[in-house]
């Protein structure tokens, strides 16, 4: 179980996120599956280290009490010699025995508390190793977790501001005013066209009041022609010269008519 959590770790460590990025179909889902993947490996690796962390701690414990029952029995062993030996400055060479075998069973479990932290010290010196390792490979999940996270939202937001820019392109086309086929041109067209009208009604409004004024001079024309004629049949003299406007519309005069006269 350790293994293959540490097998992961490792593989996890060394991702190229930048070359996975390059050939996923779709790089915010990937990313968001890796970060769920990291989030997990670490926690399960957090607990398998602190899990090897504690074994090392407890074999250090038990060789620093190696240590200190090898010291402990060594004190006791040179009491009890020293013991004998004032007992045999006595003459009393039974009980300088005694604590002279005192000493050597003392000696005897020194020995074996030096024996027992001896053979502790490469243990103990792997496991430091493995856990050094273990905290290393540690870290650096936990820094590409926080490449991946930062990965990931800088994606979102890159995501987010070409959607938006899109969006405002898109908006940007609708109101072209260059554009003809614009909701704007076309009613700038439509509004042209209305412009357009109006001159032309303005126009043909004028032909037509044009048109009226001359039909006015002429008839007034006719009208004094005919009142200057009633007045000569009359015996009047003709009206001053500039009075009239000539001869009537619309009549055909030959001028050789004049020399008739």
């Amino acid at each position: 179980m350790k293994q293959s959590i540490f097998g992961r770790m490792a593989q996890l460590a060394k991702a190229n996120i930048n070359s996975l990025l390059d050939q996923a179909e779709d790089p915010q889902k990937m990313l968001d599956q890796m970060v769920r993947d990291y989030t997990n490996n670490i926690a399960e690796a957090e607990s398998a280290v602190a899990q090897t962390i504690g074994n090392l701690r407890m074999l250090q414990d038990d060789y620093n009490e190696d240590v200190k029952n090898a010291q402990d029995w060594g004190n006791k062993a040179l009491a009890a010699s020293r013991k004998a030996d004032e007992y045999r400055a006595k003459g009393d060479v039974a009980d300088a025995e005694k604590f002279d075998n005192l000493a050597k069973v003392a000696l005897q479990r020194q020995m074996a508390s030096e024996n027992e932290a001896k053979s502790a010290q490469p243990s103990i010196a792997s496991q430091s190793e493995v856990v050094d390792k273990l905290k290393h490979g540690l870290d650096q999940m936990k820094g590409k977790l926080n490449e991946l996270t930062s990965k990931r939202n800088e994606l979102v937001a890159r995501s987010k501001t070409a959607a938006a820019q899109s969006q405002v392109h898109d908006a940007l086309k609708s109101i072209d005013f260059m554009d003809p086929t614009s909701e704007v041109g076309r009613f700038e067209e439509k509004i042209r066209r209305e412009e357009a009208k109006v001159r032309g009604q303005q126009e043909l409004a004028a032909s037509s009041l044009d048109a009226q004024f001359n039909s006015l001079e002429d008839l007034g024309e006719q009208t004094e022609i005919e009142a200057r004629l009633a007045a000569l049949k009359s015996g009047g003299a003709p009206a001053a010269i500039g009075a009239g406007n000539g001869a009537a519309a619309g009549s055909t005069v030959d001028e050789a008519d004049f020399d008739k006269l």
